[in-house]
């Protein structure tokens, strides 16, 4: 029997994402988020979703363009402080000894020390209550050598990403390979059929 948890934010899981933007006076910051997530195929989508309390919000809403850094598992220290610290005391990229790398697709900074990069344009914004989602169309990815696997594709295993539990705020790696899409469910249907 299932039990009722309540109305609660706890899809499982969340990525953590680095947002980078840069500020009325051009200095680049970056923001760790975990409601984010791809929505759309064509034209290829990514969403966030922000309060407008936070610095990062007003930076969006001026530019209309973001990047989303993806840290790996090695980084999740520096991630975590870039999500509790506010980029209008701090310098989120001094204080983490990481490198702001300016876009040249989009008015954004990006993390260079991230093996996975996405450049966004904002295309849409929608009000939803406590946060704004806003949709990004992906003006390019960008992975470090060192991570491209087969077919010239990020790998998730050399990525590293990590995930955040929200309902008891935790950090998770990677966990087992478990099959293949549309692959692994062939089984079903051919069991199925006998």
């Amino acid at each position: 029997m299932k039990q009722s948890v309540g109305a609660k934010t706890l899809a499982m899981p969340t990525p953590v994402w680095l947002v980078g933007t840069y500020d009325a006076d051009h200095k680049p910051n970056l923001m760790t988020i975990a409601w984010g997530g791809i929505c759309c195929t064509t034209p290829p989508c990514v969403t966030v979703s922000l309060r407008k309390a936070t610095h990062s919000y007003a930076a969006i809403e001026a530019r209309k363009v973001f990047t989303i850094s993806i840290p790996s598992a090695e980084q999740v220290a520096q991630a975590d402080f870039c999500g509790i610290a506010s980029g209008r005391e701090v310098d989120k990229f001094a204080a983490c000894n990481w490198t702001p790398v300016r876009s040249e697709l989009v008015d954004a900074p990006y993390l260079a020390e991230a093996p996975l990069v996405i450049e966004c344009r904002l295309l849409h914004t929608l009000e939803i209550g406590l946060h704004t989602q806003f949709v990004g169309e992906i003006a390019d990815v960008k992975a470090d050598e060192t991570v491209i696997g087969a077919k010239g594709y990020p790998d998730i295993t050399k990525v590293n990403p990590f995930i955040w539990d929200a309902a008891h705020r935790r950090y998770f790696g990677l966990g087992d390979y478990l099959g293949t899409a549309w692959e692994i469910g062939k089984t079903i249907a051919t069991e199925g059929t006998k």
